[in-house]
């Protein structure tokens, strides 16, 4: 029996109700402006991708954004080097919140795209990210348990809060950084963002589960399937939404060894 944060069973993903994820209300309390945690992460990991990238000029890479749900910046981030990314999420209303960029898209991300903009691999992506949003991501629905299946299949990868956010169980999460990490090819870069000490959260009308996890624990789950590994801790308490105590972001690349 899989346990949650104070040995009662845990809330399992699989009992969550995930097809009653509300997309529009998400990006409503969440991404409707840039706040200042996010303006933190994405300047983070445009560094981390931009410089890993500068060093192999005209490399074009397959990426993929793990659990994407109805957040477009960790698509944006891998833009100027993707030729494919997939945006992996199980949530019906999910998929078809994002489908629905490709055509009518939300203009409250373009400010995300801006915040990007400060990096020059960006910045010249002349007319904004859409075209090359349109050419190169794909929408595809999937569990990130199923990614056991699917080793080492994409050059760069981020997930974004995700892994505690899935379930209360502590099996699960680490088993869902794994599944991320063993997806991504040897020397991928990833940037991966968690909330730590996450209490659950409500979308809509509905109660979603997560797993209670401190920096250490997050630490524990990646640094054996990465290397070149660096923890950042952003933002502050409360900034997003009641019930976290920081979120903590990891930039690192996967590991070359046999993890």
């Amino acid at each position: 029996m899989s346990l949650g944060s104070s040995g009662e069973r845990a809330w399992l993903n699989a009992e969550a109700q995930w097809d009653a994820f509300d997309p529009v209300d998400y990006v409503r309390k969440n991404y409707r402006t840039v706040l200042p945690v996010d303006a933190e992460i994405m300047s983070i990991v445009r560094t981390h991708f931009s410089d890993h990238f500068r060093g192999l000029p005209g490399l074009r890479v397959r990426g993929v954004d793990v659990g994407a749900g109805a957040n477009l910046y960790p698509t944006f981030t891998m833009l100027p080097w993707c030729d494919e990314i997939t945006l992996l999420d199980r949530s019906t209303p999910n998929l078809h919140y994002l489908k629905q960029q490709f055509d009518r898209h939300d203009h409250g991300w373009d400010a995300f795209w801006r915040e990007l903009c400060l990096d020059e691999a960006y910045a010249a992506m002349t007319g904004g990210p859409w075209k090359r949003f349109g050419e190169v991501a794909q929408v595809e629905q999937g569990d990130i348990f199923a990614l056991v299946d699917r080793p080492g299949q994409w050059q760069i990868g981020t997930m974004f809060f995700v892994a505690e956010s899935l379930s209360s169980s502590y099996e699960e999460f680490h088993e869902g950084v794994e599944c991320f990490l063993r997806s991504l090819t040897p020397g991928a870069p990833f940037a991966a963002a968690f909330m730590e000490h996450s209490e659950g959260y409500w979308v809509g009308e509905t109660p979603f589960p997560a797993c209670d996890v401190s920096e250490s624990d997050i630490r524990e789950s990646i640094e054996g399937y990465a290397e070149r590994l660096r923890i950042y801790r952003v933002g502050e308490p409360g900034e997003v939404r009641p019930g976290y105590t920081s979120m903590i972001l990891a930039c690192g690349f996967r590991r070359t060894g046999n993890s």
